[in-house]
């Protein structure tokens, strides 16, 4: 009877055993990293051929993409730092989300990313540059609370997680400075919470967000003679402009040359480079013994030249000091057996114009403000050198982050998940085939972009300039932001529009909307764009009746 029991339990707990390692175990959830700087541009990059592809700026990044998927067509919804990050939080576009301009805030329960995040297990942080006004739903943040949330480059003020998140303007505000360099310092908090503060047990998604290469481009010490004696390549529409523009973007005679879009010239009289490149108060942090005086005395050429290779030398000086910080992450990664299995994504906020049309800043729809860097890599999925021409927006990185997590994005997202692009290198069947653009922050901080929408696709590009601010300012009793520096919102600019077949003309050099041989194609993008607006809830109708006025006034012309 003895023996018989003994046999009986001895098979139970055989069975039992081969039970036991027969249940598979969940799948073990990536790590997510994903790293975004302010105002880094494809031709930054040596990934994007750009004409500074050569100098080699971004040796880091760039084998982080060559080992995953660059998307060659990302762009931003809306080209300006609170709105792109609205977006990229939320998954919606502007009107949505309620974000139109620097002043837009994104509260605690409109943060649909990171909310979705810890309900699929996530840890998560967010650390640096947040901008946007409510206090981070996340587990951990660190960020910059100074300076209009923007921080600055040298000894940065920042609230964490158990402090009282506040404006700075707020007697209650609590902030910790930390001495040196933003992007270093930014790096070490990251560093520190991988290392020190996450549990360990959890997957964990960390948004890693650098300042710089936002302007008046501080760079570290250390980089002060990277290029020092290197030309960088100019573009040539600095100096001609040809055919790019409208009578929006100079006026019926070109009298709004000297006040619209700021200049790496002197053509802006108002805002241009060389009045910041120039003086002494933009170089006593990084580089006290520059000689603001090597400008004097040059002719006009000369000057724009003089002041476009001190511009882009201190943007690249950003740049560099962003790349090497990168390398200290993916050094710590590679060190702790994480690398593989963490889902690396790099972007930056939006595009910027690196002298292109004699412009300086982002805001425009033309592609170097337009377009994002956008890559990811991640072996476990994507597939090393893989290169995509597909169509995403800032608006789809959420519904996509959440979908390789293993969750379902939910219904108040606009974006769409572009995972299976990520995993095949293949649209799939349905695809968008263009994106939507528009910038509310009518003629805003002397940089002086008009207000504007439009529509791209793989070849065309339409835009309409409507050139009203979003607050009807004519209207007695409008109430607005009158002591925002620079803002001239109550000038309107003359409405117009540009086409550009990008297939022939890249670099935007020549506005073809009065060129018959183009008809039929512009009259299919407006189609397409009167659908994209009503299907993102993106029509001024009864809420901006003085812009849906222009609209109609001069949507034929």
């Amino acid at each position: 009877m003895i023996n018989r029991i003994f046999i009986l339990c001895f098979l139970l707990a055989i069975g039992t055993s081969c039970s036991e390692k027969a249940k598979p175990e969940p799948p073990k959830k990536p790590n997510i990293i994903y790293i975004m700087s302010d105002d880094h541009t494809t031709q930054a990059f040596g990934i994007y051929g750009s004409r500074l592809a050569g100098l080699n700026p971004t040796p880091t990044l760039d084998k982080i993409a060559n080992e995953g998927i660059i998307f060659d067509n990302c762009f931003v919804n809306n080209s300006i730092c609170t709105p792109s990050r609205a977006a990229i939080m939320s998954g919606q576009h502007s009107q949505a989300n309620g974000v139109l301009d620097l002043e837009g805030e994104l509260p605690m329960n409109h943060q649909y990313l990171p909310i979705e995040m810890k309900k699929l297990g996530y840890q998560t942080a967010m650390i640096g540059k947040w901008h946007l006004k409510a206090e981070p739903n996340f587990d951990y943040y660190n960020v910059f609370t100074k300076h209009g949330q923007q921080g600055s480059y040298f000894d940065p003020y920042l609230t964490q997680t158990g402090m009282h998140f506040a404006e700075e303007t707020d007697p209650s505000y609590e902030g910790k400075q930390y001495m040196g360099y933003s992007s270093d310092i930014v790096t070490d908090i990251s560093l520190d919470w991988l290392k020190n503060k996450r549990d360990k047990t959890k997957p964990f998604i960390l948004f890693h967000q650098y300042k710089a290469p936002h302007d008046d481009f501080e760079y570290a010490p250390r980089y002060k003679d990277y290029l020092a004696d290197t030309f960088i390549p100019e573009p040539a529409n600095l100096y001609d402009n040809a055919n790019n523009g409208s009578i929006a973007t100079k006026g019926e005679n070109g009298e709004l040359l000297s006040v619209i879009g700021s200049s790496v010239s002197k053509r802006n009289t108002i805002r241009n480079m060389g009045m910041r490149i120039w003086s002494k108060q933009y170089t006593k942090r990084n580089n006290p013994d520059f000689d603001i005086h090597q400008a004097d005395n040059l002719n006009d050429k000369e000057y724009t030249s003089a002041t476009y290779q001190e511009y882009v030398k201190r943007y690249l000086r950003c740049v560099k000091g962003v790349d090497d910080n990168v390398a200290r992450l993916i050094e710590y990664l590679k060190a702790e057996g994480l690398y593989d299995n963490t889902i690396i994504v790099y972007t930056g906020d939006q595009g910027f114009m690196l002298g292109e049309h004699d412009y300086i800043d982002k805001r425009w729809m033309y592609e170097e403000a337009f377009r994002m860097p956008f890559f990811v890599r991640y072996p476990e999925k994507i597939k090393a050198g893989t290169r995509t021409d597909a169509i995403i927006n800032n608006t789809d990185f959420a519904p996509t982050l959440i979908e390789m997590a293993g969750g379902t994005p939910p219904e108040e997202m606009q974006g769409h998940s572009f995972k299976h692009i990520l995993e095949t290198g293949q649209e799939p069947e349905g695809w968008q085939q263009s994106t939507y653009y528009r910038y509310w922050m009518h003629m805003a901080h002397a940089h002086a972009n008009p207000a504007h929408f439009g529509i791209r696709t793989k070849q065309y590009k339409l835009i309409f300039f409507y050139g009203r601010y979003w607050v009807d300012t004519d209207k007695p009793g409008a109430v607005w932001n009158k002591a925002s520096w620079g803002n001239r919102f109550e000038l309107h600019t003359p409405a117009a529009w540009e086409f550009y077949d990008l297939s022939k003309d890249p670099t935007e050099s020549n506005n073809a909307y009065k060129d018959p041989a183009y008809k039929d194609i512009i009259t299919n993008l407006k189609e397409q764009l009167t659908a994209k607006r009503k299907e993102l809830n993106e029509e001024d109708g009864d809420k901006y009746p003085h812009i849906q006025k222009v609209i109609d006034e001069h949507w034929n012309d």
